[in-house]
């Protein structure tokens, strides 16, 4: 990895040689403390939460030539103290980034290579920026966009483990083996609307054991709209997903729908309501269909709450999630705040036993605050906290009794280290 660094530095000097249009240089340096007390799921009684410090670091080169783009991202991710004073930490080193974009036309360009994919509100696809480690894919783009109100992109990967002879079972390292989609954007006067068809495959051993035992790929479909809608102080937008086809062996049929409202009172001060609702399966179903609504590549921690009870890492293929929320946040000069109760319920049957309980999971609170230390520094901190059911003691364990929440503080540096525009003589 230090010759891949190496390397990257050398094209970095060599390419400000050239006749280039434009040549970017940029950093970022995010260290973060968190104290997890309840995180991601309840407590048990008598247990200590924990204390660390990750920091990602970011080397971001971004060249444009003629008819070419080029884009890398260098990306060390880590923890305080888990690589001894003496030792190297390359293997928490890589590539988030690596991509060449090929500007066929004014209209016309295609994007290969490692590259983040992100659309509307990173709902379905999403660079899962707060996580330190991001995520990016290994995809194939073919963009057109015909004037500047229309947009469509259409997106193909293709994963395997390495240069194989035969073709070998994937591990699912990504969580695909493939997809294909179809994006599109248009804004007419005051609405905005986006459609998305993704499909997207797992690769696994079909009748396993069996004479008939084989490799097999099955698809599984996530289509649908996305409406939004701005006027002066008022915006708002609706989305509705349905997923169906199938995952590994099993029939899906789930679906999404969100509704977000939000008005801006003053210059310095936005309130929003909103709902959100993910199908989910009961707990003592026998059916062997897929009802349970996946996010699939979204940006999860943005929804349903910063202690990620749902969805990140967690909650796949369970009851479902009804999320009723607000938002009230102020903005003035370089400080800001938000506030953001959430109120959760399954959204299909919990049951102790079987004994069927309240489907109230609880209320999650989070507050966060900001302020802009410099043009390329930013203190961020937050608190959230859970006030959890015996719902959810049910769904996820732990102890609702305990002090569960979760606090963080993170400094953000983002320098621009080089920016040229040379010309072409």
């Amino acid at each position: 990895m230090k010759k891949l660094l190496y390397l990257t530095i050398l094209v970095i000097l060599c390419v400000t040689t050239l006749t280039a249009q434009q040549f970017d240089l940029s950093a970022e340096v995010r260290p973060r403390y968190e104290n997890r007390h309840g995180y991601k799921t309840l407590l048990n009684k008598d247990t200590d939460g924990a204390n660390f410090v990750s920091q990602r670091t970011r080397i971001n080169f971004n060249f444009e030539q003629d008819k070419i783009r080029l884009g890398v991202t260098l990306q060390n991710v880590r923890v305080w103290g888990d690589v001894s004073t003496l030792a190297s930490d390359d293997n928490a080193t890589a590539l988030h980034e690596a991509w060449a974009e090929a500007l066929l036309s004014d209209k016309i360009s295609l994007k290969l290579g490692r590259q983040e994919i992100v659309y509307d509100d990173h709902r379905i696809f999403g660079n899962v920026g707060w996580a330190q480690q991001a995520r990016s894919h290994d995809a194939f783009l073919f963009k057109f966009k015909p004037n500047d109100k229309n947009r469509v992109d259409v997106g193909l990967a293709l994963n395997a483990d390495n240069q194989s002879l035969t073709d070998a079972l994937y591990s699912n390292a990504a969580g695909y083996k493939a997809f294909q989609y179809v994006w599109y954007h248009g804004d007419f006067n005051k609405f905005g609307l986006s459609v998305l068809l993704l499909n997207t495959g797992i690769e696994y051993l079909e009748n396993i054991g069996l004479p008939n035992e084989e490799q097999t790929v099955n698809y599984m479909q996530t289509i649908g709209p996305r409406l939004t809608y701005k006027s002066g102080k008022f915006n708002a937008n609706i989305a509705a997903y349905l997923q169906t086809g199938k995952s590994l062996e099993a029939d899906v049929s789930a679906s999404y729908f969100t509704g977000n409202v939000g008005y801006k009172v003053s210059d310095n001060f936005t309130i929003g309501v909103g709902m959100e609702y993910l199908s989910g399966k009961d707990m003592n179903s026998i059916d062997t269909d897929v009802k349970s609504f996946a996010p699939l590549f979204g940006t999860n921690h943005k929804f349903n709450g910063w202690m990620d009870y749902f969805y990140v890492g967690n909650h796949g293929g369970s009851v479902g999630l009804t999320d009723i929320n607000a938002t009230l946040a102020f903005k003035k000069d370089k400080f800001s705040v938000k506030l953001i109760p959430h109120f959760f319920s399954a959204a299909a049957d919990v049951f102790n036993g079987s004994t069927k309980m309240d489907a109230n999971l609880g209320t999650e609170i989070d507050l966060t605050a900001g302020y802009k230390v410099a043009k390329n520094i930013t203190l961020s901190a937050g608190y959230s906290k859970m006030f959890a059911t015996d719902t959810m003691e049910v769904l996820k364990g732990g102890d609702r009794d305990v002090d569960n929440s979760w606090g963080w503080i993170m400094f953000t540096f983002k320098p621009k280290l080089f920016s040229s525009t040379l010309s072409n003589n």
